[in-house]
């Protein structure tokens, strides 16, 4: 531990120390830390997946399947893997398997679904803390600050820059404009001209979702001076992203925390019902009224932005429409609008409606079963003061609000090391449970 004294006796806290890594642990931890590394040299698409699937296979163990050590939530997302894969082969057969088209479909589904099985995964077959996970997050929200820094006096002294695609990037196949680095604009927000950028993401809405999700991973660092760094680095991209609906999910965020912590997550719909029923009644409102007019004022934000994506996602449920058990099998017709002036990909927006376009009745009946799945799995210990699982279980539910506005197979790779994560808290859920078990049937024995 390295304490710098002042004369006033008060210091600050430099310690670093995590202990002995492991080399899951150490791989993870840079692969994370490096981030803005990656970022530059355009490879975070292809490495994330790469990482987690080489982990995945060296420590894969026909013992860790017989012994049932996976929780039910994991397998359910490997099923969602399973028939994702159907539906997207019957689709590609439908086109003969055209080359490009079957590559960009099965590499999607490799950075998506996954990628996610094989995150929530490795906890349970190495040992992976939680607070190395939580330090390298610290840092990546370190440097949210520190790049967001340099991209505004980019803007402010020399202007609005040209993106460019990094040099590794070009070397990608398939589309290159998820990979270009991209500097600072401004666009009116409510009106108003603010900075806006997608830092380490695709898009500013996610790096919404990703400073989100860091933000309360970051909460448990136990440097407080990176704790501290880190978190105003995550609000600030939060702010910077401009995601409306990334905004409106912190304070419920910290509104499900609080309930679990004061013991009123039984009935916290009840509280709900109630208060909205109250608010209506006081403004002579009706509870769909009280619900349409914040939702207007939300929209008018951006208000062409909210009409294409709801002209997008219509769309798209009407297409699903014509094959509605298993969907399309991949990503290929588009909808135009402004007299052909804006194009887009059906199932470009929601993924909820994406997966009902794809995937059909099949795969949306499992990806719902795998993101309840997965909140139950931390439903009992939150209730039960899991301070880790209460943070995670109100994480995944704003997660579930915020992949209605984007795909979550499109975003899931810039916050890969939530799912890890996720699954290194149930692991030690699990080895918790594991122990107290085996303490009551030593106690039965005596």
């Amino acid at each position: 531990m390295l304490n710098i004294t002042s004369n006033s006796s008060n210091y600050i806290n430099f310690s670093f120390k995590l202990g002995k890594l492991t080399f899951a642990e150490r791989l993870i931890f840079w692969t994370i830390v490096l981030t803005p590394l990656w970022w530059m040299l355009g490879i975070q698409t292809l490495l994330y997946p790469a990482v987690a699937a080489f982990l995945l296979a060296y420590g894969f163990k026909f013992d860790n399947i017989i012994q049932g050590s996976l929780p039910f939530s994991n397998w359910t997302w490997l099923g969602m893997v399973l028939v994702a894969l159907w539906t997207n082969l019957l689709g590609l057969e439908s086109i003969g398997f055209k080359a490009l088209k079957t590559a960009a479909t099965l590499f999607t589904l490799f950075k998506g679904y996954f990628l996610i099985f094989a995150c929530l995964t490795l906890p349970f077959w190495y040992r992976i803390r939680t607070k190395v996970i939580t330090r390298a997050v610290a840092w990546v929200g370190a440097s949210y600050l520190i790049i967001l820094t340099i991209q505004f006096l980019i803007l402010f002294a020399l202007g609005p820059q040209k993106s460019f695609l990094p040099p590794l990037a070009r070397l990608i196949p398939g589309e290159k404009l998820s990979l270009m680095i991209k500097f600072a604009v401004i666009q009116p927000f409510f009106g108003i001209p603010l900075p806006r950028t997608d830092l380490y993401t695709a898009d500013p809405p996610i790096l919404g979702v990703c400073a989100l999700l860091s933000f309360f991973i970051c909460l448990e660092e136990r440097n407080k001076t990176l704790r501290q760094v880190s978190l105003i680095g995550c609000l600030a991209a939060l702010l910077v992203s401009q995601s409306r609906l990334a905004w409106v999910c912190f304070p419920l965020v910290w509104l499900i925390i609080y309930c679990f912590r004061s013991g009123l997550a039984r009935q916290a719909y009840l509280w709900v019902i109630s208060l909205l029923t109250l608010f209506a009644a006081i403004l002579s409102l009706s509870l769909k009224d009280l619900i349409t007019l914040p939702l207007a004022t939300f929209n008018s934000a951006r208000a062409d932005s909210s009409k294409d994506r709801e002209y997008v996602v219509s769309s798209t449920i009407n297409a699903w429409k014509e094959s509605p058990w298993i969907g399309w099998g991949f990503m290929e017709k588009t909808v135009t609008w402004g007299n052909g002036a804006f194009e887009m990909p059906l199932g470009t927006f929601s993924s909820y409606a994406q997966v009902l376009y794809i995937h059909g009745i099949f795969g949306f009946l499992m990806f719902l079963l795998a993101l309840v799945s997965t909140l139950s799995s931390f439903w009992k210990p939150a209730i039960f003061g899991n301070r880790y699982c209460q943070r995670a279980f109100a994480c995944l539910v704003a997660l579930c609000l915020l992949v209605h506005a984007t795909n979550l197979t499109w975003m899931a790779i810039y916050f890969w090391f939530f799912f890890i994560w996720l699954g290194a808290i149930l692991s030690d859920v699990q080895q918790q449970q594991s122990n107290v078990s085996e303490w009551e049937d030593l106690l039965g024995n005596c």
